[in-house]
């Protein structure tokens, strides 16, 4: 597992590109036959992904942890991205995942392995973690059982749907949410108005975007933004002092996941267009 260390804002103004991609962007999350991780100090997430080829791959990291199990202190929501089908085993319990269906397994879970259906069509597995008090029921969300929140217009290039799977009216955790945004064709702009929530961090991995394509999100404080320049199936870290919004050449998927002092999904604060610099 790579250890990230929070960063203060005021540090970032004199960062280089490579400085700024290697403290906030993580670029090789799916490789086949490994679950890569990355725990950042930012409200102690764990941003992973897992690419189960002939064997079955337990998510686990004790050394790093220093606890018995993965899911000791720690709730997880896990989604398929692509590729085959997933099988994730909790505790024995089995669920199989389809492309863009999601599990959340809450703490107490003491073995948490995941594996594709069809070994020649390897499942793409995508998961962030966070700390939790409390035990919540495992459960799998289908796509189509999300609830759906219909954003933007084609006139401003923001024409979305946010899927939302775990959340407060939805799956129950101690602080992780998460969901899915897809774009329509034509549209590239997400979140916006830009906005800040000081109370919790976020991550967002992009995908189904195509080799020649990219995303330019922007990050920063509002009055000092920067851009990492991101590819298909990479993920960025977004402090709670950040802004998080981007652009792509072509209309993406991005995953995004919230964990921090709050549960509330609508607890942003707006950042005008005319105070961003």
């Amino acid at each position: 597992m790579e250890i990230r260390h929070a960063t203060n804002p005021s540090d970032i103004k004199s960062y280089t590109t490579e400085r700024l991609r290697k403290d906030f962007l993580i670029e090789d999350l799916f490789q086949t036959g490994k679950v890569t991780m990355v725990y950042t100090h930012y409200d102690r997430m764990i941003v992973g992904g897992a690419v189960p080829g002939n064997e079955p791959l337990e998510i686990e990291d004790a050394d790093a942890l220093k606890t018995e199990y993965f899911l000791e202190r720690r709730e997880i929501g896990l989604l398929n991205v692509g590729g085959g089908e997933a099988v994730i085993m909790a505790n024995g319990e089995v669920y199989e995942l389809g492309k863009l269906d999601a599990l959340y397994v809450g703490m107490g879970v003491k073995k948490l392995t995941v594996a594709s259906k069809d070994q020649g069509n390897p499942a793409r597995i995508y998961f962030c973690s966070s700390l939790a008090h409390a035990t919540h029921p495992t459960r799998k969300v289908l796509i189509s059982e999300a609830n759906p929140l219909h954003m933007g217009s084609i006139e401003t290039s923001n024409e979305r749907t946010i899927y939302q799977y775990i959340h407060a009216d939805g799956v129950q955790s101690c602080q992780l949410m998460l969901g899915v945004t897809r774009f329509k064709p034509g549209s590239v702009w997400n979140t916006m108005p830009a906005h800040l929530h000081d109370r919790r961090m976020e991550a967002y991995l992009y995908f189904d975007m195509k080799e020649d394509t990219r995303v330019f999100h922007f990050m920063g404080e509002p009055s000092e933004t920067r851009h990492l320049v991101v590819s298909n199936e990479q993920a960025v870290i977004s402090p709670p002092w950040s802004i998080h919004s981007g652009a792509g050449t072509s209309s993406y998927t991005f995953c995004w996941a919230m964990a921090g002092e709050n549960y509330t999904f609508k607890d942003m604060d707006i950042v005008p267009m005319w105070d961003l610099k």
